[in-house]
C-alpha cells in the first residue's frame, strides 16, 4: 500500500483561515513567482485556500501559473436563503479549484457533524471542484486510545459514495496539533495515515489507493521533509505556515530534498 502511495503526486496547500487583507496578496503573488522561476516541475502540486473575500483577486493574479487556488468552506446548497453563506458553484465561479470541508475548527466551532461535511463534500463534486475532507481526534481521544475509532468514524460519515482520488483529499489534522507547534511523531502519523488508506482501498478501491492523504497540524520548514518521509503522507495542508511566502515555500522545497 506505501508503495503504491508513494507514486500519488503530493500537495501542498495552505488554509489561510480568517486571515488576510488585500495587502497579503503579495504573499501569494511571491509564491507564484517563485514557481514559476523555479523548476519546470516543483514535484508537487501547490495550492492556497484563502478567506472568500480575497478568492477572485487570488485567482486572477494566479491564472495560468503553478499556483492553484482553493477555498476554505461552502454551504451544500446551490443557491437559496441562507445569509452570509457561500455555495460551491459561486466558488467554483469565483475561481476556486478546491474547498476544504470537514475542518476541526468548523467541526468544533460551529457544531458541524460527518453528515453535514458528507454533504459538503458532495456539493464541492457538484460544482466541479475537489473535496479537500478534513478528519482528527482531539487530545482526550488520542490519550483514550480512540483515536484510530473516531478517524475512521469521521472518514466513514464525512466522505460520499462514488468520492474519486480526482475528486477528493483526505486531510488528517490531529485537533491537538494544530496551531500549538507540537507535531505527533513520525510513527503516530504512519499509524494514521496506513489506517486511512486501508479505509479508503477497502472501501473505494483503486480510486481509494490513489487518493492523496495530507497531514496537518504544526507543519513548518523545520518538520517539513521529516513529515513528507511518512508512508501513505502524499502533501501537507498548512496553516499559519502559509501566510509567509519564504516558509510556504520552504516547506515546498522539502520535496525536492
Amino acid at each position: 500500500m506505501a508503495e503504491a502511495a508513494r507514486s500519488i503526486r503530493p500537495l501542498v496547500a495552505g488554509n489561510w483561515k480568517m486571515n488576510g487583507l488585500k495587502a497579503q496578496l503579495a504573499e501569494a503573488m511571491a509564491v507564484r513567482d517563485a514557481l514559476a522561476a523555479g523548476p519546470a516541475d516543483p514535484g508537487t502540486d501547490v495550492m492556497i485556500c484563502p478567506p472568500v473575500t480575497l478568492l477572485a483577486a487570488m485567482a486572477e493574479l494566479a491564472a495560468g501559473s503553478k499556483l492553484q487556488v482553493g477555498a476554505e468552506d461552502c454551504h451544500w446548497e446551490m443557491s437559496g436563503a441562507f445569509t452570509g453563506d457561500i455555495s460551491a458553484e459561486m466558488l467554483k465561479d469565483a475561481g476556486a479549484r478546491a474547498v476544504i470541508v470537514g475542518h476541526s475548527e468548523r467541526r468544533g466551532g460551529h457544531g458541524e457533524r460527518d453528515c453535514i461535511v458528507q454533504r459538503k463534500a458532495k456539493a464541492a463534486h457538484r460544482a466541479g471542484l475537489t473535496a479537500i475532507v478534513c478528519v482528527g481526534e482531539t487530545l482526550g481521544e488520542r490519550r483514550a486510545g480512540l483515536a484510530l475509532e473516531v478517524v475512521g468514524r469521521q472518514l466513514a460519515g464525512s466522505l460520499p459514495d462514488g468520492a474519486r482520488a480526482a475528486d477528493t483529499i483526505v486531510a488528517y489534522e490531529p485537533v491537538w496539533a494544530i496551531g500549538t507547534g507540537v507535531t505527533p511523531t513520525s510513527g503516530e502519523v504512519g499509524e494514521v495515515h496506513g489506517a486511512i488508506r486501508r479505509a479508503l482501498s477497502q472501501r473505494f478501491g483503486a480510486e481509494g489507493e490513489a487518493m492523496r492523504i495530507l497531514y496537518g497540524g504544526s507543519v513548518k520548514p523545520a518538520n517539513a521533509a521529516e513529515i513528507f518521509a511518512i508512508n501513505d503522507v502524499d502533501g501537507a495542508l498548512v496553516g499559519g505556515a502559509s501566510l509567509k511566502a519564504t516558509d510556504f515555500l520552504a516547506i515546498v522545497a522539502a520535496y525536492a530534498h
